[in-house]
């Protein structure tokens, strides 16, 4: 979050009016910048729901294989049959549905053709007809998931063309207060820097404090990084289970810098969901890429004064996340034209769109 500092009565007006200008620009980057996080969000969850679809293709692809393997070989048996019989002769008028029916189909739909043929071919033929339907289910649901994955296509190439559209405009509103913004993003700069000093001193500590607890020299009684924030006074209540993944705090700072990409999920660059996707994945831990997703599914909720070291924090109705790191502060990947940095729970914007928190476990 930019934040700039009031001006000194002395300042010179046009400097002022100028701060003041791109302030109001600013403001509507935020917005825009919200609107943009949910979007791209709303992308994510189609690119995970077609990758559920590609999967359901896969696995219905080789079941048809199957079902259209045994239905040949189940074909092939009862006309084997149907020819020694026509050969052989027989009493219950065989020949004649034989020779009676237009195709192997039409035949098969003959009710009565069970009680011309043994035991033997009944069941040959009812193990016909349930492959041929099973064949046929198949096929629909996989011309159905087809027609499915093609729409969300369709849509995420919608979703696109507009992300891509309220980003030039974004950039075209930030060009216009470039230099009053740089001069902001300097002070920010600095402010990460001693966010970042921050952070890292707590995690120094808790790696100090485990050290001696191993050593027998001191009793460890709390974790410094896991510490919840000191306005609620509050402790971990008994039926939530104590964060078990506070290491992802180290990996995700390796990451600190990284710019804020779309879609992205690597160290390339990242979106918000993408970050906390990519650095949990490195403990073995597979979340989905997209916000409202992992606060549905994954973990259980913690209140804000439970918060410990790698809990999942998210804000603006979750169309942004970050990672809970101590201190109560987070890392996350805000927005388009930023890096990712830490920032506090307390800062005014995150702590009135704050929606809540989850535990991985």
């Amino acid at each position: 979050m930019l934040v700039v500092g009031a001006g000194s009565a002395t300042a010179d007006p046009s400097i002022s009016s100028k701060r003041e200008q791109a302030q109001a620009i600013l403001g509507q980057i935020r917005e825009m910048d919200s609107d943009l996080s949910h979007a791209i969000e709303t992308y994510n969850l189609a690119n995970v729901q077609l990758d559920q679809i590609d999967t359901d293709l896969e696995t219905n692809g080789r079941h048809l294989d199957v079902a259209k393997s045994s239905l040949t070989v189940a074909q092939t048996h009862i006309a084997k049959r149907l020819r020694a019989l026509y050969i052989n002769g027989d009493s219950g008028g065989a020949v004649e549905v034989i020779l009676g029916a237009k195709s192997l189909d039409d035949l098969l739909d003959r009710l009565d053709m069970a009680e011309r043929v043994g035991g033997q071919d009944s069941k040959v033929l009812r193990d016909v007809k349930r492959f041929r339907q099973e064949v046929q289910t198949r096929r629909a649901k996989l011309r159905s998931a087809r027609e499915r994955q093609a729409q969300i296509v369709d849509e995420r190439a919608a979703q696109r063309r507009s992300i891509e559209s309220q980003l030039a405009e974004r950039q075209r509103l930030y060009a216009s207060v470039k230099d009053e913004i740089e001069r902001m993003e300097a002070a920010e700069r600095a402010r990460q820097a001693e966010l970042e000093r921050q952070a890292r001193a707590r995690l120094a500590a808790a790696a100090a404090a485990r050290a001696s607890y191993r050593q027998g020299s001191v009793e460890l009684s709390s974790d410094p990084v896991a510490a919840p924030p000191s306005d609620s006074g509050g402790s971990v209540s008994a039926n939530v289970p104590p964060a078990k993944y506070g290491g992802v705090v180290a990996i995700a700072m390796q990451y600190l810098g990284v710019p804020y990409v779309w879609g992205g999920a690597s160290p390339s660059g990242f979106d918000c969901s993408g970050l906390v996707m990519y650095v949990y994945a490195q403990v073995g831990v597979s979340l989905p890429h997209n916000a409202a997703m992992q606060y549905s599914s994954v973990g259980v909720f913690v209140s804000r004064d439970q918060l410990q070291a790698g809990d999942l924090v998210f804000f603006d109705g979750l169309g942004h996340m970050g990672m809970y790191i101590g201190g109560g502060q987070f890392i996350h990947a805000p927005h388009t034209g930023d890096v990712v940095k830490i920032s506090s729970l307390y800062d005014s914007w995150y702590a009135s769109t704050y929606v809540g928190a989850k535990r991985v476990l």
